[in-house]
């Protein structure tokens, strides 16, 4: 996960080189001109985006896209079943709230930071706080010459666990409409059963647009917006790609862990895996269930289920690999390395970081455990009662008229937040009724949110009781409940309402979790610096690269296959076959729609089919992703688009923490299979029209 502004000096360029990149630093990352970065940004909040046309056209993934399209689906307007083609520019579909973002510009403000430790302005554990960083961040933006552009916002991180430090300069377009997605039986083929699998056959892809005002600056929606006239666009490859292509992918990898000590990385598997693992099993079991007997139900809750189940697997996954993979051992045989360079420089600091690491994450550990029963509970899985009244019942207690008046008013928007489009309160209860017994389970009493003790006392331990009691009778459990109240207004209906209690229980436990663990999380983080430093000197002249922040990344590697286990090969692709092989009309997660399955049948692929005449669907590569990759342009060695990066293999989720080159391998929808679909099933030759291809 290269950072672009280091390739020079790090010489990852000459790495990429040697594997068959055939295009310059500068055209990759230039930071006084246009580059390949230009056309590559944040989709959303949590997603890459590549810019496919000189208007603006965005590809992403169907599962970026797919809290988006969900927003648009109704019962009546079921695009998450249908699928949406915008067939002309006016029914492109406004999305409140979906934003894409470029990087404008990249600062080294590493000597700035140490400047400020070493003047004693900041210790160095401030260094690594949002509050610093931020401050940082906005002080150099108002100095700079960025200062009145329009949609400029800049951002100070730390790299290699504070031992460097950079600012972006983010450019945020807020006018992002909806253009095309396929139906999920395409978009979603396979579902939750192919979820982190090879062989695979998801066309996983959505499109939007970004438009801006008259002089193509960002702007919020308006009639009069027009499609950004983008700076740089990404040329679209249909050659095709055989085995030992050079690949790479540029995109924001979320969040890794590369350099955690063997403790570490059993209190990810113990105090965080785990514990996600059962609290969301059980939830999703519920959600499947309910979705299942009921379209509004299946549509409210789409997205919810699908982003709870996508780190559910993970987790399962990852605590797997970790042992299958011996990841363990790896790090073992690091640190053991790491003493013996310790002692060769004679470095004091070096020898002891280990044990200091070890030490604290023995502290940790049972902390973490319960912050994430806590957290995956009840600020996760269950909706309901997640509210506070405390201005309001101090309003009441004064007996100022006027501030609760004014407070009624605002908890009408509390409750319409509440019970939005996508909340069903019977659902809800139904969650809560599973947890608070898990929960129960999994956390020792002394360790509960007092609401724990409320249900001993009061209800003699019957959690459907007391539940029943909340979901009911609560202020904010139904409208009748909440007029009741509002016309007129008691602090003793505050101080005896169930959810409230609830939710300030929940609060309490969390605010002594965090502090508990604050000084130990900012001991250890100093630590970190130290190790990482470390680890990066004993590697040279071998460069190093940063955990990933969500940050641009650049990522090289091959088209390749793998072996997964004895006497086991999996291809490097798939075609369209495959898609018939797995149909099962009973099944929603491979149901193949009619239209597809008519034209695999007629072979009527046009030009993105093999010379054989079959259609390819996925490939592998050995590129290295995780979450926030989501959606990644797969470029070939002259910058062209060959394919989207949706997801990894099974058998390599252990590489978040430890890369494996053998087995690691990145999922990749090929391009000519999104414009076969866009072609064919969507009818949407128009956006084909305007963008780049190279036969």
């Amino acid at each position: 996960m290269w950072l672009l502004q280091l390739m020079q000096q790090q010489h990852s360029i000459d790495m990429m080189k040697k594997q068959g990149l055939k295009l310059e630093a500068q055209d990759l990352y230039n930071p006084n001109g246009v580059s390949l970065k230009d056309a590559v940004g944040i989709f959303g909040g949590g997603c890459t985006g590549e810019i496919i046309s000189p208007e603006g056209l965005i590809l992403t993934n169907h599962h970026c896209g797919y809290a988006s399209i969900q927003q648009h689906s109704s019962v009546e307007h079921d695009y998450l079943t249908d699928g949406f083609w915008a067939t002309s520019r006016d029914k492109e579909l406004p999305t409140p709230g979906l934003k894409f973002t470029f990087i404008e510009r990249i600062e080294d403000v590493t000597d700035i930071v140490n400047a400020k430790i070493a003047a004693k302005e900041i210790t160095e554990s401030e260094s690594f706080s949002n509050i610093f960083l931020q401050k940082l961040a906005h002080d150099l933006f108002f100095k700079s010459d960025l200062a009145d552009k329009k949609g400029i916002v800049p951002q100070a991180l730390p790299f290699y666990a504070g031992n460097k430090f950079y600012l972006f300069y983010k450019k945020i377009y807020p006018d992002v409409r909806m253009v095309a997605a396929p139906p999920s039986s395409i978009g979603k083929f396979g579902g939750e059963t192919d979820n982190w699998m090879w062989p695979r056959h998801t066309g996983d892809f959505s499109m939007f647009r970004i438009y801006a005002d008259a002089n193509g600056e960002p702007a919020e929606y308006s009639e009069n917006n027009v499609p950004l006239k983008t700076k740089k666009h990404l040329s679209i490859s249909i050659k095709g790609l055989k085995e030992g292509d050079y690949a790479m992918i540029m995109g924001f990898p979320g969040s890794t862990s590369r350099y955690l000590t063997v403790s570490e990385v059993k209190e990810r598997m113990e105090s965080e895996n785990d514990p996600r693992i059962r609290i969301r099993g059980a939830r999703l079991a519920v959600l499947k269930e309910v979705m299942n007997a009921s379209d509004k139900i299946r549509i409210q809750y789409a997205n919810k289920y699908a982003g709870s189940s996508n780190y559910w697997k993970n987790s399962i996954g990852m605590n797997k690999a970790i042992i299958d993979n011996d990841v363990l051992g790896t790090k073992a045989a690091q640190e053991a390395k790491f003493a013996e360079f310790a002692k060769a420089q004679n470095n004091a600091e070096y020898a002891a970081v280990v044990k200091n690491i070890d030490d604290l994450v023995a502290k940790t550990t049972p902390l973490n455990y319960q912050y994430t029963c806590l957290r995956e509970t009840f600020f996760g899985a269950i909706e309901f009662g997640n509210v506070m009244l405390s201005k309001t019942r101090e309003a009441l207690l004064e007996k100022n008229d006027s501030v609760i008046e004014a407070r009624m008013k605002a908890l009408e928007s509390t409750y319409e937040s509440i019970h939005n489009k996508d909340y069903d309160h019977e659902v809800d209860r139904k969650v809560a009724k599973a947890l608070f017994p898990l929960y129960a389970e999994m956390v020792p009493a002394n360790q509960r949110p007092s609401i724990y003790k409320v249900i001993e006392q009061k209800y003699k331990g019957d959690y459907n009781k007391f539940v029943d009691d909340m979901y009911d009778n609560s202020i904010f459990a139904n409208r009748a409940n909440f007029e009741k109240f509002t016309k007129k207004p008691s602090v003793k209906a505050i101080d005896n309402d169930l959810a409230l209690q609830y939710c300030q229980s929940k609060y309490d436990l969390m605010d002594k979790l965090v502090s508990q663990l604050k000084d130990m999380d900012q001991e250890l983080a100093l630590l970190h610096k130290t190790y990482i430093r470390g680890l990066g000197e004993m590697k040279l002249p071998v460069p190093s690269y940063p955990d990933a922040n969500f940050t641009i990344r650049l990522t090289y590697g091959n088209v390749k296959p793998y072996d997964p286990k004895d006497g086991v090969h999996y291809n490097y692709y798939t075609t369209t076959k495959g898609i018939l092989e797995k149909e099962n009309p009973e099944d929603r997660e491979f149901v193949v729609p009619a239209k597809l399955k008519e034209l695999i049948e007629k072979k009527d692929y046009g030009r993105y089919a093999l010379p054989n005449g079959d259609m390819p669907v996925c490939f592998l590569s050995t590129n290295d992703i995780t979450g926030g990759n989501s959606g990644s342009p797969v470029l070939n060695e002259n910058g062209e688009l060959i394919g989207c990066a949706f997801d990894g293999n099974w058998e390599s989720l252990s590489g978040d923490i430890n890369f494996d080159n053998n087995l690691q391998r990145c999922i990749n929808l090929d391009i000519r299979y999104v414009l076969f679909i866009l072609e064919k099933l969507g009818n949407c030759g128009h956006l084909i029209n305007e963008m780049t291809i190279v036969e």
